[in-house]
Protein backbone atom coordinates (compact mmCIF):
# COMPACT_ATOMS: atom_id res chain seq x y z
CA UNK A 1 0.00 0.00 0.00
CA UNK A 2 1.08 3.91 -1.09
CA UNK A 3 2.36 5.63 1.81
CA UNK A 4 -0.22 8.38 1.77
CA UNK A 5 1.94 11.23 3.12
CA UNK A 6 3.37 14.04 0.93
CA UNK A 7 6.13 14.77 2.35
CA UNK A 8 5.78 18.68 1.18
CA UNK A 9 2.78 19.18 3.46
CA UNK A 10 4.39 21.75 6.27
CA UNK A 11 3.39 19.19 8.92
CA UNK A 12 4.64 15.95 7.70
CA UNK A 13 8.25 18.47 6.21
CA UNK A 14 8.26 19.01 9.98
CA UNK A 15 8.27 15.60 11.45
CA UNK A 16 11.25 14.95 9.03
CA UNK A 17 13.39 17.31 9.37
CA UNK A 18 12.74 18.82 13.00
CA UNK A 19 12.83 15.39 14.70
CA UNK A 20 15.57 14.88 16.94
CA UNK A 21 15.52 10.97 16.99
CA UNK A 22 15.96 11.30 13.00
CA UNK A 23 18.61 13.55 13.04
CA UNK A 24 20.41 12.10 10.43
CA UNK A 25 17.86 12.90 7.58
CA UNK A 26 18.49 16.49 7.86
CA UNK A 27 22.20 15.79 8.05
CA UNK A 28 21.90 13.88 4.79
CA UNK A 29 19.76 16.01 3.02
CA UNK A 30 21.97 19.25 3.67
CA UNK A 31 25.31 17.64 2.54
CA UNK A 32 22.96 16.74 -0.37
CA UNK A 33 22.44 20.04 -0.94
CA UNK A 34 25.77 21.29 -0.70
CA UNK A 35 27.34 18.50 -2.98
CA UNK A 36 30.83 18.18 -0.65
CA UNK A 37 31.28 22.80 -1.06
CA UNK A 38 30.60 22.42 2.42
CA UNK A 39 30.65 19.28 4.69
CA UNK A 40 28.51 19.38 7.90
CA UNK A 41 29.61 16.50 10.12
CA UNK A 42 26.65 17.22 13.50
CA UNK A 43 24.02 19.17 13.52
CA UNK A 44 22.05 20.55 16.48
CA UNK A 45 17.87 21.30 15.91
CA UNK A 46 17.34 24.74 17.78
CA UNK A 47 13.87 24.32 17.39
CA UNK A 48 12.73 20.65 17.45
CA UNK A 49 9.37 19.44 16.48
CA UNK A 50 8.57 18.10 20.22
CA UNK A 51 5.05 16.39 21.21
CA UNK A 52 2.98 18.95 22.88
CA UNK A 53 -0.37 19.25 24.72
CA UNK A 54 -2.02 21.90 22.46
CA UNK A 55 -2.74 21.05 18.61
CA UNK A 56 -2.66 24.20 17.51
CA UNK A 57 0.58 24.47 18.65
CA UNK A 58 1.60 22.18 16.74
CA UNK A 59 0.45 23.37 13.29
CA UNK A 60 1.78 26.97 14.36
CA UNK A 61 5.41 25.71 14.44
CA UNK A 62 7.83 28.38 12.38
CA UNK A 63 10.73 27.28 10.23
CA UNK A 64 13.09 24.96 11.52
CA UNK A 65 16.61 26.23 12.75
CA UNK A 66 19.69 24.35 12.93
CA UNK A 67 23.07 24.80 13.95
CA UNK A 68 25.85 22.80 13.01
CA UNK A 69 29.62 21.44 14.66
CA UNK A 70 31.01 24.77 13.03
CA UNK A 71 28.47 27.22 14.44
CA UNK A 72 26.95 27.63 11.15
CA UNK A 73 23.14 28.55 11.50
CA UNK A 74 20.45 26.81 9.11
CA UNK A 75 16.92 28.01 8.35
CA UNK A 76 15.35 25.50 6.69
CA UNK A 77 11.49 25.34 5.47
CA UNK A 78 9.11 24.29 3.00
CA UNK A 79 6.90 26.32 0.65
CA UNK A 80 4.17 25.08 -1.31
CA UNK A 81 3.11 28.46 -2.86
CA UNK A 82 4.91 31.75 -3.93
CA UNK A 83 3.91 34.07 -1.24
CA UNK A 84 4.23 37.95 -1.85
CA UNK A 85 7.71 39.20 -0.46
CA UNK A 86 9.46 35.72 -0.45
CA UNK A 87 12.66 36.84 -1.64
CA UNK A 88 12.64 39.79 1.05
CA UNK A 89 11.24 37.78 3.83
CA UNK A 90 14.56 35.27 3.27
CA UNK A 91 16.88 37.96 3.09
CA UNK A 92 15.57 39.28 6.15
CA UNK A 93 15.68 36.22 8.28
CA UNK A 94 18.78 35.39 7.12
CA UNK A 95 20.13 39.10 7.91
CA UNK A 96 18.38 38.99 11.29
CA UNK A 97 19.74 34.98 11.81
CA UNK A 98 23.42 36.79 11.03
CA UNK A 99 23.16 40.23 12.92
CA UNK A 100 21.49 38.02 16.10
CA UNK A 101 24.76 36.25 16.72
CA UNK A 102 27.05 39.60 17.96
CA UNK A 103 26.86 40.29 21.45
CA UNK A 104 28.36 43.46 23.20
CA UNK A 105 31.94 43.64 23.08
CA UNK A 106 32.45 40.44 20.40
CA UNK A 107 33.99 40.71 17.08
CA UNK A 108 32.48 40.88 13.78
CA UNK A 109 34.93 38.20 13.16
CA UNK A 110 33.33 36.12 15.55
CA UNK A 111 29.78 36.32 13.35
CA UNK A 112 29.19 32.39 11.83
CA UNK A 113 27.73 32.01 8.33
CA UNK A 114 24.10 32.51 8.07
CA UNK A 115 22.38 30.28 5.51
CA UNK A 116 18.18 29.80 4.76
CA UNK A 117 17.18 26.93 2.22
CA UNK A 118 13.52 27.04 0.70
CA UNK A 119 12.08 23.77 -1.00
CA UNK A 120 9.54 25.50 -3.04
CA UNK A 121 6.25 23.86 -4.60
CA UNK A 122 6.16 26.08 -7.55
CA UNK A 123 9.03 28.07 -9.60
CA UNK A 124 10.04 31.28 -8.18
CA UNK A 125 12.41 31.71 -11.43
CA UNK A 126 10.82 29.33 -14.20
CA UNK A 127 13.11 30.56 -16.66
CA UNK A 128 16.44 29.07 -14.97
CA UNK A 129 16.85 25.54 -15.40
CA UNK A 130 18.18 25.05 -12.52
CA UNK A 131 17.09 22.89 -9.86
CA UNK A 132 19.46 24.24 -7.43
CA UNK A 133 19.78 27.95 -6.75
CA UNK A 134 22.28 29.27 -4.57
CA UNK A 135 22.18 33.43 -3.50
CA UNK A 136 25.11 34.69 -1.81
CA UNK A 137 26.90 38.01 -1.97
CA UNK A 138 28.82 38.81 -5.10
CA UNK A 139 30.13 41.25 -7.73
CA UNK A 140 27.32 41.62 -10.22
CA UNK A 141 30.25 41.91 -12.77
CA UNK A 142 33.11 39.28 -11.98
CA UNK A 143 31.07 37.07 -10.11
CA UNK A 144 33.56 37.84 -7.37
CA UNK A 145 32.22 36.09 -4.03
CA UNK A 146 32.19 38.84 -1.12
CA UNK A 147 31.21 36.63 1.59
CA UNK A 148 29.94 33.58 1.98
CA UNK A 149 28.42 34.51 4.91
CA UNK A 150 24.77 34.92 3.86
CA UNK A 151 23.45 32.37 1.70
CA UNK A 152 20.18 31.69 0.41
CA UNK A 153 19.28 28.20 -1.32
CA UNK A 154 16.35 27.92 -3.66
CA UNK A 155 15.30 24.36 -4.38
CA UNK A 156 12.55 24.50 -7.06
CA UNK A 157 10.86 21.24 -7.40
CA UNK A 158 8.74 20.90 -10.52
CA UNK A 159 12.44 21.25 -12.49
CA UNK A 160 12.84 17.84 -11.78
CA UNK A 161 12.71 15.82 -14.97
CA UNK A 162 14.29 12.43 -14.36
CA UNK A 163 12.21 9.10 -14.76
CA UNK A 164 12.74 7.07 -11.75
CA UNK A 165 15.20 4.58 -14.13
CA UNK A 166 17.47 7.21 -14.05
CA UNK A 167 17.83 7.42 -10.09
CA UNK A 168 20.57 5.27 -9.76
CA UNK A 169 23.04 7.76 -11.62
CA UNK A 170 21.29 10.65 -9.82
CA UNK A 171 22.73 13.21 -7.45
CA UNK A 172 21.94 12.38 -3.82
CA UNK A 173 19.80 16.17 -4.30
CA UNK A 174 18.04 14.88 -6.89
CA UNK A 175 16.90 11.60 -5.21
CA UNK A 176 15.66 13.69 -2.35
CA UNK A 177 13.40 15.84 -5.31
CA UNK A 178 12.31 12.89 -6.32
CA UNK A 179 11.53 11.50 -2.25
CA UNK A 180 9.60 15.15 -2.26
CA UNK A 181 7.33 14.50 -5.40
CA UNK A 182 6.52 10.97 -5.32
CA UNK A 183 6.91 9.14 -1.74
CA UNK A 184 3.42 10.02 -1.31
CA UNK A 185 2.55 7.04 -4.33
CA UNK A 186 5.07 4.76 -3.59
CA UNK A 187 5.54 2.18 -0.94
CA UNK A 188 7.98 1.54 1.60
CA UNK A 189 9.64 -1.56 -0.61
CA UNK A 190 9.37 1.43 -3.49
CA UNK A 191 11.47 3.35 -1.66
CA UNK A 192 14.14 1.19 -0.12
CA UNK A 193 14.71 -0.28 -4.15
CA UNK A 194 14.71 3.21 -5.91
CA UNK A 195 16.21 5.30 -3.08
CA UNK A 196 18.83 2.28 -1.83
CA UNK A 197 20.39 4.62 0.70
CA UNK A 198 19.00 3.71 4.12
CA UNK A 199 18.26 7.14 5.02
CA UNK A 200 15.24 7.60 2.95
CA UNK A 201 13.81 4.79 4.32
CA UNK A 202 13.89 6.25 7.38
CA UNK A 203 12.42 9.05 5.86
CA UNK A 204 9.61 6.83 5.06
CA UNK A 205 9.50 5.38 7.83
CA UNK A 206 8.56 9.26 9.41
CA UNK A 207 5.77 9.48 7.19
CA UNK A 208 4.51 5.41 7.91
CA UNK A 209 4.39 6.68 11.41
CA UNK A 210 1.94 9.61 10.47
CA UNK A 211 0.20 7.06 8.14
CA UNK A 212 -0.43 4.70 11.02
CA UNK A 213 -0.81 7.09 13.98
CA UNK A 214 -4.41 8.53 14.83
CA UNK A 215 -3.31 11.42 15.81
CA UNK A 216 -0.35 12.14 13.80
CA UNK A 217 -2.90 11.82 11.00
CA UNK A 218 -5.18 13.99 12.40
CA UNK A 219 -2.60 16.80 12.86
CA UNK A 220 -1.37 16.14 9.18
CA UNK A 221 -4.70 16.39 7.63
CA UNK A 222 -5.59 19.68 9.51
CA UNK A 223 -2.45 20.77 8.23
CA UNK A 224 -3.03 19.53 4.59
CA UNK A 225 -6.76 21.05 4.51
CA UNK A 226 -4.90 24.72 6.23
CA UNK A 227 -2.61 24.54 2.97
CA UNK A 228 -5.61 23.84 0.26
CA UNK A 229 -7.78 26.59 1.94
CA UNK A 230 -4.66 29.16 1.34
CA UNK A 231 -4.18 28.28 -2.26
CA UNK A 232 -7.82 28.22 -2.64
CA UNK A 233 -7.86 31.82 -1.14
CA UNK A 234 -4.70 32.63 -3.32
CA UNK A 235 -6.14 31.63 -6.27
CA UNK A 236 -9.91 33.14 -5.85
CA UNK A 237 -8.43 36.23 -5.12
CA UNK A 238 -5.84 35.99 -8.74
CA UNK A 239 -9.70 34.82 -10.54
CA UNK A 240 -11.33 38.28 -8.68
CA UNK A 241 -8.63 40.43 -9.76
CA UNK A 242 -8.27 39.20 -13.20
CA UNK A 243 -11.89 39.15 -13.59
CA UNK A 244 -12.10 42.87 -12.23
CA UNK A 245 -9.27 43.97 -14.09
CA UNK A 246 -10.83 42.61 -17.17
CA UNK A 247 -14.49 44.29 -16.38
CA UNK A 248 -12.62 47.72 -15.88
CA UNK A 249 -10.69 47.45 -19.03
CA UNK A 250 -13.96 47.51 -21.13
CA UNK A 251 -15.31 49.98 -19.03
CA UNK A 252 -12.66 52.24 -20.03
CA UNK A 253 -12.40 50.84 -23.33
CA UNK A 254 -15.86 52.37 -23.63
CA UNK A 255 -15.43 55.82 -21.89
CA UNK A 256 -12.11 56.14 -24.38
CA UNK A 257 -14.33 55.46 -27.30
CA UNK A 258 -16.86 57.73 -26.88
CA UNK A 259 -14.47 60.45 -25.87
CA UNK A 260 -13.03 59.64 -28.87
CA UNK A 261 -16.28 60.00 -30.81
CA UNK A 262 -17.34 63.09 -29.42
CA UNK A 263 -14.03 64.39 -30.48
CA UNK A 264 -14.40 63.16 -34.08
CA UNK A 265 -17.58 64.30 -33.97
CA UNK A 266 -15.98 68.05 -33.29
CA UNK A 267 -13.24 67.78 -35.73
CA UNK A 268 -15.57 66.88 -38.75
CA UNK A 269 -18.05 69.64 -38.13
CA UNK A 270 -14.75 72.19 -37.69
CA UNK A 271 -13.29 70.82 -41.14
CA UNK A 272 -16.83 70.99 -42.52
CA UNK A 273 -16.89 74.92 -41.91
CA UNK A 274 -13.49 75.03 -43.01
CA UNK A 275 -14.43 73.56 -46.45
CA UNK A 276 -17.49 75.94 -46.89
CA UNK A 277 -15.52 79.29 -46.09
CA UNK A 278 -12.52 77.80 -48.57
CA UNK A 279 -15.37 77.12 -51.24
CA UNK A 280 -14.37 74.12 -51.08
CA UNK A 281 -16.52 70.88 -51.53
CA UNK A 282 -17.73 69.84 -48.22
CA UNK A 283 -17.03 66.86 -47.35
CA UNK A 284 -19.70 64.28 -45.87
CA UNK A 285 -20.01 63.23 -42.21
CA UNK A 286 -19.91 58.91 -43.25
CA UNK A 287 -16.31 60.23 -45.36
CA UNK A 288 -14.82 62.42 -42.31
CA UNK A 289 -15.81 59.97 -39.34
CA UNK A 290 -14.13 56.36 -40.31
CA UNK A 291 -10.61 59.22 -40.43
CA UNK A 292 -8.23 58.15 -37.73
CA UNK A 293 -7.57 61.48 -35.52
CA UNK A 294 -4.27 61.94 -36.38
CA UNK A 295 -5.64 62.26 -40.09
CA UNK A 296 -8.21 64.30 -38.78
CA UNK A 297 -6.33 66.70 -37.33
CA UNK A 298 -3.69 67.06 -39.74
CA UNK A 299 -6.65 67.67 -42.55
CA UNK A 300 -7.98 70.56 -39.70
CA UNK A 301 -3.81 71.73 -39.95
CA UNK A 302 -4.17 72.20 -43.52
CA UNK A 303 -7.33 74.12 -44.24
CA UNK A 304 -6.48 76.72 -41.16
CA UNK A 305 -3.56 77.36 -42.88
CA UNK A 306 -4.78 77.62 -45.98
CA UNK A 307 -7.58 79.70 -44.07
CA UNK A 308 -4.73 81.85 -42.63
CA UNK A 309 -3.28 82.86 -45.81
CA UNK A 310 -6.00 83.80 -47.62
CA UNK A 311 -6.74 85.80 -45.00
Amino acid sequence: MAIGIDPTVDYAFKRLFGSPEHIRILLHFLNALFAGSMRIVELEIRNPILDQEDEDDKLSILDLRATDERGRMFNIEMQTTLSAGLAQRLTYYTACMYAGQLRSGESYSDLCPAISICILGKSLFPAVPDLHLDFRLTNARSGLVLTDDLQVHLVELPKYNIEGGALPSATALEKWVYFFRFAEQMTAEDVKELLADPVFSEAAGVLEMIAHSPEEKLLYEARLKRERDEIWKLESALAEGLARGREEGIQQGIERGRAEGIEKGRATGRIQILQQLLGLPVSAVEQLRPLPMEQLAELESQLLQRFSTRQ
